[in-house]
């Protein structure tokens, strides 16, 4: 009996390997996921050149579902940079979306261009626009959440618990299903501070402050930050979550995300299995298991 040489066996296995692998039953398909870009928040006349091309929303859809929840998502950038556009954010959007959350990614102005507080009215335009709409596009109005990563979690708290801004669009923070800002600033954020010719570190809570309107009829809040975040940044968490409770606010969760810094305590909200994500899914879906 003869037998095969060595390698061309090894071949063999590696061709059967990849024979398998590619059969259907071998892959993991993502979930579909329908996507609408550049939809305008605002509409009318009235509106700024740089309102109009920046005041825009990418809608990230559950293709195979209806009366999903949506979660209104804002970008991180200290108020200074930052797009819906970036890669990191869209991996989020998709993430959530494939697992039956829709996600409204927003645009919003940003400073020095436009100066506080219009990145924190733009944000409330946004979320009053999804909550007009989203029924069109096969979600629950009356589950909307807002969340948002670093500056994105600053507008989310600043839109949440200062009522003028959604009061503003015909809206009150009862909206609002949930509040989930992530490593967000709770002091009057610092490029606020710099617009005004204040020392970056100079440490203020005013009506600029999420601090400075804590309530106890504010909406539920998951409360995200990490292990390895900036500076100070897990104590001003830690401080909200407590005069939120001093004030008598029955639905604040804080929660550390372990192993992580600023950036990824976002950035990994794409990745399967990560802490945060399951967290916010817990919090939005609370029926559901976490994901593996």
């Amino acid at each position: 009996m003869t037998t095969l040489p060595a390698l061309p066996c090894f071949c063999y296995f590696l061709v059967l390997f990849f024979a398998l692998l590619g059969r259907p039953e071998s892959r993991a398909e993502s979930p579909p996921v329908t996507v609408q870009n550049n939809v305008a928040y605002k509409t009318g006349e009235g509106w700024t050149a740089y309102e109009q091309a920046r005041c825009r929303l990418d809608l990230y859809l559950p293709a195979d579902r209806k009366s999903f929840p949506t979660l209104v998502w804002l970008h991180g950038g200290a108020l200074t940079s930052g797009t819906k556009d970036d890669g990191s954010v869209t991996a989020v959007a998709r993430h959530f979306a494939g697992a039956g959350v829709a996600v409204a990614c927003v645009n919003y102005r940003l400073s020095p261009l436009a100066k506080y507080p219009a990145g924190i009215a733009d944000a409330a335009a946004a979320f009053a626009w999804v909550k007009q709409h989203i029924a069109e596009h096969g979600g629950d109005p009356a589950r909307l959440f807002l969340g948002g990563h670093s500056a994105g979690g600053y507008l989310t708290l600043m839109v949440g618990l200062d009522a003028r801004y959604l009061k503003a669009n015909g809206l009150d923070p009862s909206a609002i299903a949930g509040l989930i800002p992530v490593a967000g600033q709770t002091l009057t954020h610092y490029s606020i501070r710099e617009e005004r010719g204040l020392p970056k570190d100079r440490i203020i809570a005013d009506e600029a402050a999420p601090l400075y309107h804590v309530s106890k009829d504010a909406p539920p809040m998951l409360i995200l930050y990490a292990e390895n975040d900036m500076a100070m940044r897990a104590q001003e968490n830690e401080l909200l979550a407590a005069a939120l409770r001093q004030a008598g606010h029955t639905g604040t969760t804080v929660r550390m995300i372990k192993g992580h810094d600023h950036g990824s305590v976002g950035n990994d909200l794409a990745l399967p299995g990560d802490e945060g994500f399951n967290a916010v899914m817990k919090f939005i879906l609370p029926e559901k298991p976490d994901r593996p």
